[in-house]
C-alpha cells in the first residue's frame, strides 16, 4: 500500500530500495556477525542524504517530510534493523536542535552531521531506563556564568561509540525534579567526553551501543538548548516524534519476514503441492500481513493527524503507532520462523534475525510497557 505517495517520495522510496538490495541485504548477515558496518557503507548512507533526512534545507539537510522519512525507515527496516537504527539515531539526536535551538546552534550541530558524521541522543542512564525524569547527569554552572561544567555516565546510547556530537541531557538545578533538567550540544572531542561499555547485544547488533562517561566536561553557556530547564520537555516532544519512526522500522522489518515467508512457502512442497497452498500456512500469511497493514495504518494516521492540528498533543497517537508495532514485529518475525520450521530456526536463512531485531522494538524508545500506561492514561482522562 502505497498511501498515494507523491511522484517525488515515490523516486526516494525507489532509491532507498536499491540501495538497501544492493548495499545492505547481501551483506546484513555479515554485519550482525562482526557487529560493525560493511565497508563504506556509511559513505553510502550519507552520499544519499540519510544522515541527515530530519535536517532542514537550510542547514544543508534534506528536509525530509515525517511520511517520507517514515517510509525510508520501513525499506532500511527491511534490510537491516541495525543499519536502519544506526540512521534513525542521528534524526533522534537532532530533533531538541530542531524543537528548540537557535540558527545558530542549528548550523554548528547538523554542519558537523553533514560531514558524514553520526550523532547520538543522550538520555538514559544506569538507573533510569523507563524513568526519564530521575537524571542524575549534572550540569552544574561555572563560577563566572559563562559556561557548565558535565559530570556523569550514559548507557544504552545509540552511536555512543562512533557519534561526533551528542544531544546531552542533565540536571542543572536538582530542587526541581523533571523542571530541573537541560538539554545540550556536547562534542566528542571535548575534553573530558569518553566511551565506557560497548553492549554486545541480542539484536540490532552491527548498531554501536555503548555508555558515553562526561568527567568535569567544560560546556559554553551558548550549547545550551532552548532554555534551562526545559529539557525534559524537548525530550518528551523529541520521543513523541521519534516513536513513529521506531513503529516504521518495525513494520520493515514484518514485510521482510512476510515477504520471506511467502517466497519460501512457494518452494516448499510437502503432500505434492507448495505449502501456500496449505489452509493452514495460507492464514498465518494472511494475520501476518494483516497485522502489518494495521501497523501502518497506525503510523499514517499519526502522521496525518500531526500535520493536520501540528500543536495539538499527540502523544496518545505516536503510542499507539509504537507499542502495536512493536508487539506486531515480533509476532510476525515469529510467525516466519514457524513458516519456515527447521530453516528458520537456522542462521543460514535471515528470519531468526528478524526475530532478534524485531524484540528490541518492544523495548527502546519506551518500552511497551510505558506506552499502554501512556495510553491508559489516555483512555481514563475520555
Amino acid at each position: 500500500m502505497d498511501f498515494a505517495y507523491n511522484d517525488e517520495q515515490k523516486e526516494i522510496i525507489k532509491v532507498v530500495r536499491d540501495l538497501v538490495e544492493k548495499e545492505i541485504v547481501p551483506y546484513a548477515s555479515e554485519m550482525d556477525e562482526t557487529g560493525k558496518l560493511h565497508e563504506g557503507l556509511l559513505e553510502k548512507l550519507a552520499a544519499q542524504g540519510l544522515l541527515g533526512v530530519a535536517i532542514p534545507e537550510e542547514f544543508g539537510g534534506a528536509g525530509l517530510d515525517a511520511i517520507t522519512i517514515a517510509a525510508i525507515y520501513e525499506e532500511l527496516g527491511k534490510g537491516c534493523a541495525g543499519v536502519a537504527t544506526t540512521v534513525a539515531a542521528n534524526a533522534l539526536a537532532s530533533y531538541p536542535v530542531i524543537i528548540a535551538g537557535n540558527d545558530d546552534q542549528k548550523k554548528r550541530y547538523f554542519d558537523i552531521i553533514n560531514e558524514d558524521n553520526l550523532a547520538a541522543f543522550a538520555l538514559t542512564e544506569p538507573g533510569t531506563g523507563s524513568d526519564a525524569g530521575s537524571v542524575s547527569t549534572r550540569a552544574m554552572k561555572t563560577e563566572d556564568g559563562k559556561g557548565y561544567i558535565l559530570n556523569g555516565t550514559k548507557c544504552f546510547i545509540t552511536n555512543g561509540g562512533v557519534a561526533s556530537v551528542y544531544t546531552v541531557f542533565a540536571i542543572t538545578d536538582k530542587t526541581k525534579g523533571v523542571k530541573g533538567i537541560s538539554a545540550f550540544i556536547v562534542e566528542r572531542d571535548r575534553p573530558g567526553v569518553s566511551v565506557g561499555k560497548e553492549e554486545d547485544k541480542m539484536g540490532i547488533r552491527l548498531s554501536n551501543t555503548t555508555e558515553v562517561i562526561f568527567q568535569d566536561v567544560h560546556i559554553p553557556a551558548d550549547h545550551l538548548i532552548g532554555e534551562e530547564g526545559k529539557g525534559f520537555i524537548y525530550a518528551m516532544q523529541t520521543l513523541d516524534l521519534a516513536r513513529p519512526m521506531v513503529a516504521s522500522l518495525a513494520v520493515g522489518i514484518a514485510q521482510r519476514a512476510i515477504d520471506e515467508s511467502v517466497k519460501y512457502a512457494k518452494q516448499r512442497v510437502t503432500f505434492g503441492k507448495p505449502i501456500i497452498k496449505h489452509e493452514v500456512i495460507a492464514f498465518k500469511l494472511a494475520d501476518m500481513d494483516m497485522k502489518t497493514e494495521v501497523a501502518r495504518a497506525a503510523i499514517i494516521n499519526f502522521l496525518n493527524t500531526y500535520y493536520a492540528v501540528p500543536k495539538r498533543n499527540y502523544t496518545r497517537e505516536a503510542a499507539i503507532a509504537k507499542c502495536f508495532a512493536g508487539d506486531m514485529a515480533v509476532q510476525v518475525a515469529l510467525e516466519a520462523v514457524q513458516i519456515l520450521g527447521g530453516f528458520g530456526y537456522s542462521r543460514e536463512y535471515p528470519v531468526e534475525k528478524l526475530v532478534r531485531d524485531a524484540k528490541i522494538m518492544q523495548i527502546y524508545e519506551g518500552t511497551n510497557e510505558v506506552q499502554r500506561m501512556v495510553i491508559a492514561g489516555f483512555v481514563a482522562n475520555k
